[in-house]
Formats: structure tokens, C-alpha cells, sequence
């Protein structure tokens, strides 16, 4: 059976604390993000952060547990002409984080609506600077199921073990 294969679209989902070490050097700057094709409004807004610690079972019947946060956006026109700074953003975000004594580590997720559709998820990418702005690509966050995930990366781990350079021409790499 052919499967879409989700692992991809997971490799740039960063953590919270990544996230404000990237923004912390960039404070004064504007900060845009991307969902869908096109920028967030200039004057969005962060209408709630909320964070769970999640204990779950997979498909497989595997244990896992995690803490999240939840950023939701409101992309909307407002009164302001400029998109909020980074460190503007970072302290809303600090607030709930230093209050709620979250791990750095938490998984971070986006919740995203122009308030007429419904709230979409997405992960977040490496923040980019350009355009004297921080840039931050928002990601759809898809169903996913996580052995076969677990199982499709440890086989990539095997080939690029098996079919490094010197080896591109063994067996196990046709």
C-alpha cells in the first residue's frame, strides 16, 4: 500500500524555546508570518496561548506524552499599519510560558483564522530574516500515523548508513 509520507513535513516543526532564541536577537523587528500562500494581516493578533501536557496512545498502542502550546492567530486588519515586533510577540508569549513553567522543548502549534473560517493548525518552520522583518513559515499539521513514521525513518536511517559515497554502488542501494 502507498502512503503518504508525512515525516517531511515534520522536520522543520520547531519547539518554543527555539522559536524565542530566534526571535530574542530580532526584538525591534516586525514579525510576518506566512500561512496558506500569503502573510498574516499587518494587524494580527494573538487572541490566546495555551498550553497541555497530552498523554496519549498511538495506533500502535505506544505510550507517548508531551507538552504543547497553542498560539492562536487572528489574521485581521487593525489599527496598527505594522506587523507586531518580535519582542512584542516573545513577551506575550514568555508571560504564558514563565507562568505555566513550561519546557523550552514544548511542541508548538499554531492555530490560525481571518474570523469567518474555522481555525486551522500549523506548525511552525526556522524563522528567516529578510526584508528587515523575521519571517516565519506556518505549515499545515497533518494526521500522521507515528509507527509507520518511526518505521520509515529508521529505514532512511539504514540506507543513508548503507549508501554513503563509498558505498553508492553496494547491494543495498539498488
Amino acid at each position: 500500500m502507498d502512503a503518504l509520507d508525512n515525516t517531511k513535513i515534520r522536520n522543520d516543526d520547531i519547539s518554543l524555546g527555539f522559536l524565542l532564541e530566534a526571535l530574542a536577537g530580532a526584538s525591534e523587528l516586525p514579525l510576518v508570518f506566512r500561512y496558506d500562500g500569503r502573510p498574516v494581516k499587518a494587524g494580527y493578533h494573538v487572541t490566546e496561548v495555551k498550553a497541555g501536557q497530552f498523554a496519549a496512545l498511538d495506533c500502535g498502542a505506544n505510550e507517548e506524552a508531551w507538552t504543547e502550546i497553542f498560539v492562536q492567530l487572528w489574521d485581521v486588519e487593525g489599527d496598527s499599519r505594522a506587523h507586531m515586533p518580535a519582542g512584542k510577540f516573545s513577551a506575550i508569549i514568555r508571560k504564558v510560558s514563565d507562568h505555566l513553567h513550561l519546557a523550552q522543548s514544548a511542541k508548538l502549534t499554531f492555530e490560525v483564522s481571518d474570523g469567518v473560517r474555522p481555525m486551522q493548525l500549523y506548525c511552525a518552520s526556522l524563522p528567516s530574516l529578510r526584508d528587515n522583518a523575521v519571517h516565519v513559515e506556518l505549515a499545515p499539521r497533518p494526521a500522521s500515523c507515528k509507527p509507520r513514521d518511526r518505521w520509515l525513518a529508521e529505514e532512511r536511517s539504514k540506507a543513508a548508513g548503507c549508501c554513503g559515497p563509498a558505498l553508492e554502488n553496494s547491494a543495498c542501494c539498488r
